[in-house]
């Protein structure tokens, strides 16, 4: 049950966003893999590095990249991300979520459901959509199939601060 639902915008984000994206996306990370992944690896995540990677995609170095910002009293607390699939059995017409991330203290207000279903409204009727998360995200994974997510099936295996993690990927549509 959520409690003390947060009554947030979202909103395109813009390459202005691009630091407080990289703010929340680092925090998330080290509050959502501790005792997951190497904590040498969370701890080394630079917010600095990670601006200037979404200041690139924000100005247009990813085709099909749509971006969304959650704000509370004008603060960025959480942003999602769609394109293309990137995945090579996917259908032309199959997008992919890439990311979907909170500022940890706004987790269990709401507020990733808000962002889910802006990104799901701009999805054409009848595209498939999938997403990839960590199969030790237990969290996320039980969000993904409230939201009507199911995994496929199909698994792979990513590298992430010099350890193997298992993946598995969702799909809705």
């Amino acid at each position: 049950m959520v409690e003390d639902l947060i009554d947030v915008t979202i909103r395109p984000a813009t390459v202005d966003d691009a630091e407080a994206i990289a703010q929340v996306h680092v925090a998330s990370w080290r509050q959502a893999y501790t005792g997951v992944v190497a904590e040498d690896y969370l701890a080394g995540l630079d917010v600095t590095s990670r601006a200037a990677w979404w200041r690139e995609h924000l100005g247009g170095a990813t085709r099909g990249l749509r971006v969304w910002v959650a704000q509370d009293e004008g603060r960025v607390v959480g942003f999602s991300s769609l394109g293309p699939s990137i995945d090579e059995d996917a259908e032309r017409n199959t997008l992919q979520i890439y990311t979907i991330y909170l500022e940890p203290t706004f987790w269990g207000h709401g507020v990733a459901r808000e962002l889910m279903r802006t990104v799901l409204s701009s999805v054409p009727d009848g595209a498939p959509v999938t997403l990839w998360v960590l199969a030790a995200n237990e969290r996320a994974r039980h969000f993904y199939r409230r939201n009507g997510f199911t995994a496929d099936g199909v698994e792979r295996l990513e590298e992430i601060g010099g350890e193997r993690h298992r993946e598995v990927r969702y799909r809705r549509g």
